[in-house]
């Protein structure tokens, strides 16, 4: 099968990577040369996914059985057309469409489903977020309809951040939608994410939850399985399964979930592998996610999913902006037991951007806290030089 990849970073390259492992073809995307999935695929093309027509033409070039998103600022409308041409996108034109956009996927969650989420309103100046802070109330947490990995998004403590954080999110936005979600800030005990496994011809799935830490709305350490209540972990789930179904498709899901001492709040949902997922490469399941995405793509059936480790990962971010970076700490981190790392092969660096990240695992007796620990120590290690 030959699969169109739209975006190339990370997660892009893992999802390659186990597609190239079967034999299937892969022709990688993005708006710049050498991005990582690149690195790895059989062909590639740089493009501005939000120009529609350029998006065409090589859908009609390279004619593939799959279009797989890995990102958001994508002209996702096109793949209903896609569809209608006999290509299957992944999860579905409906999910991609959706998912990609805040709004579309909080007011299905909310108000179609009925599912528990915090208190929100959209705003499309900072007129309208001074409106939308005075009904959900302060604290409350600002976020573009676009974005990924934190890009843009703030929280308000007082009146004087309003205009700060409309400037922030605007700048934050990827897309062409000048467009704001505010939503109040819960108060919750912890976040998960609940990888959720639709397949065309066999039961969901889910993997075992993923807890994880954020900084400027970007994870920083991630670890499974994540401490739940069976009570939660139940009604996470049901959850997940409602809105994966009314999205349709399959693939996998990374669907994100507040655990507050009132239930379990639903908070964004990504059609495709996440990036605390990322942890599921320390060897944590039979199958990691990038795996479950492929074979749930190809309809290859997924019998189970099952836990066989304890495991942590922890992000190396680099300090400042450079062209080729390197890095040094290498050896240190390799000389660890029950230590990996990958390293994204990112061609730039700038603040925060993430490069590379470090994986440990444990026995399943192991507390959690010890594995997160050693992933946190492991990757100050590393250090991404100019």
């Amino acid at each position: 099968m030959k699969i169109l990849l739209l975006g190339s970073g990370e997660l892009g390259k893992e999802f390659t990577i186990a597609a190239q492992r079967i034999g299937q073809i892969v022709i990688a995307v993005d708006s710049y040369k050498n991005a990582p999935a690149m690195q790895v695929a059989h062909d590639f093309e740089v493009i501005n996914m939000l120009d529609g027509d350029a998006l065409d033409k090589i859908v009609a070039k390279h004619k593939p059985d799959f279009i797989v998103p890995e990102i958001e600022a994508i002209r996702t409308e096109r793949f209903y057309d896609y569809e209608k041409q006999g290509i299957t996108v992944v999860p579905s034109a409906k999910a991609a469409n959706f998912t990609m956009n805040r709004k579309a996927i909080r007011d299905l969650a909310s108000k179609e489903l009925g599912l528990k989420t915090a208190k929100y309103r959209y705003a499309t100046t900072a007129e309208e977020l001074q409106k939308g802070v005075e009904a959900v109330g302060m604290p409350c947490v600002v976020k573009p309809l676009m974005s990924s990995s934190g890009k843009g998004q703030s929280t308000i403590k007082t009146e004087a951040d309003i205009e700060k954080a409309w400037n922030y999110a605007v700048e934050g936005s990827r897309g062409d939608v000048v467009e704001v979600i505010v939503e109040a800030f819960v108060k919750f005990n912890s976040e998960i994410t609940l990888l959720t496994v639709v397949q065309n011809n066999n039961p969901t799935l889910f993997c075992a939850p993923i807890g994880h830490r954020q900084e400027r709305g970007d994870y920083q350490e991630s670890w499974q399985p994540a401490r739940i209540s069976d009570k939660d972990l139940y009604e996470a789930q049901d959850m997940a399964e409602k809105v994966t179904e009314a999205l349709g498709g399959a693939g996998l899901f990374g669907v994100e979930f507040f655990l507050a001492d009132d239930g379990v709040y639903f908070s964004e949902l990504s059609p495709r592998p996440h990036d605390t997922g990322m942890v599921t490469l320390a060897g944590t399941q039979n199958f990691n996610e990038f795996e479950l995405h492929l074979r749930a793509i190809l309809s290859l059936p997924i019998i189970e999913i099952t836990l066989e480790k304890a495991g942590a990962s922890a992000v190396i971010l680099a300090s400042e902006n450079s062209t080729y970076p390197t890095y040094s700490g290498i050896e240190n981190i390799a000389s660890l037991p029950k230590t990996d790392f990958r390293i994204f092969g990112k061609p730039t660096s700038r603040p925060y951007r993430r490069m590379a990240v470090a994986l440990v695992n444990d026995t399943l007796e192991t507390p959690i806290e010890e594995v997160v620990e050693k992933a946190k120590k492991a990757a100050n290690l590393v250090t991404v030089h100019s």
